[in-house]
């Protein structure tokens, strides 16, 4: 059995405290009064939990449509970004067509590109298609994914040839193959690429704050923009909305914590 380097423990624990420490000050923040919040030396805990600040920043901001929102957001991206990613991974890795290599490499050219670039062409054609300030307005950049293409294709290129040539001569359609046959055996690719299309769509704040005009037709991450203010801004009730927006992704981590951990292991990517 391999022995455990008790540094190793600690290095973890350490970057484990760095990681929950920003949390747990939101979630004391949230508790304080004005005056406590801006206090120097800052003051930890509170003297008494003010839960009047919840309600407050209830009051202020409509919680329930940007939670209806950002619903609506993630199921929209989540299923646009697979369906389409599912397509063009399998057509890069399984199908012989002119062109694939140079359809891939685009994809992959894409993946090189700061989003930040696509924000105006976006605009435009949400415009033009007359869905700004709508949900579908704010699925329109998941509709497609580099990452997932890429993702999925290299599940795709692991699955033996036999399977498909043996579909085919039992007469099966394309779409029979790729929907009965293929996609069953990348369910734990399609289950990673979920998983990370949701927590880019929910932690989405760039988007939702231009192709909104509303505020009651924003999600969560740009509706807590309003709290922000130029030159002065309530930290208590700051910190009550931001732990009224994060809750939902915390009861979902909980749940389903085996599938979180084993899509970033299958992935081999970060949070």
């Amino acid at each position: 059995m391999k022995k455990r380097h008790p540094l190793v423990h600690v290095v973890l624990i350490l970057g484990a405290v760095v990681m929950i420490v920003p949390f747990v000050w939101m979630i004391l923040t949230s508790g304080k009064t004005l005056t406590e919040s801006t206090q120097v030396p800052p003051t930890i805990f509170p003297k008494k939990f003010e839960w009047s600040n919840y309600s407050a920043v209830w009051a202020l901001l409509p919680f329930g449509k940007f939670y209806l929102n950002t619903l609506l957001l993630v199921i929209g991206r989540v299923f646009f970004s697979v369906l389409t990613s599912a397509m063009a991974a399998y057509a890069s890795a399984r199908l012989r067509f002119p062109g694939r290599n140079l359809f891939f490499g685009l994809v992959l050219a894409q993946m090189m590109i700061p989003g930040q670039i696509f924000i105006t062409p976006q605009y435009l054609l949400a415009q033009q298609l007359g869905i700004i300030d709508t949900v579908w307005g704010l699925i329109l950049p998941g509709f497609v994914s580099a990452f997932g293409t890429f993702l999925l294709r290299q599940f795709f290129l692991t699955i033996p040839n036999e399977l498909e040539e043996a579909a085919v001569l039992d007469g099966a359609s394309i779409w029979t193959i790729f929907f009965k046959i293929m996609l069953p055996l990348v369910r734990s690719g399609l289950v990673a690429l979920s998983i990370f299309t949701a927590l880019f769509a929910f932690k989405d704040l760039m988007w939702p704050m231009i192709a909104t005009t509303s505020v009651d037709k924003t999600t969560l991450s740009a509706g807590l923009a309003n709290l922000q203010g130029q030159y002065a801004t309530n930290f208590p009730q700051l910190m009550a909305g931001s732990l009224l927006a994060v809750w939902p992704m915390l009861v979902l981590f909980i749940i389903f914590q085996k599938k979180f951990i084993q899509g970033i292991a299958t992935t081999g990517g970060k949070l």
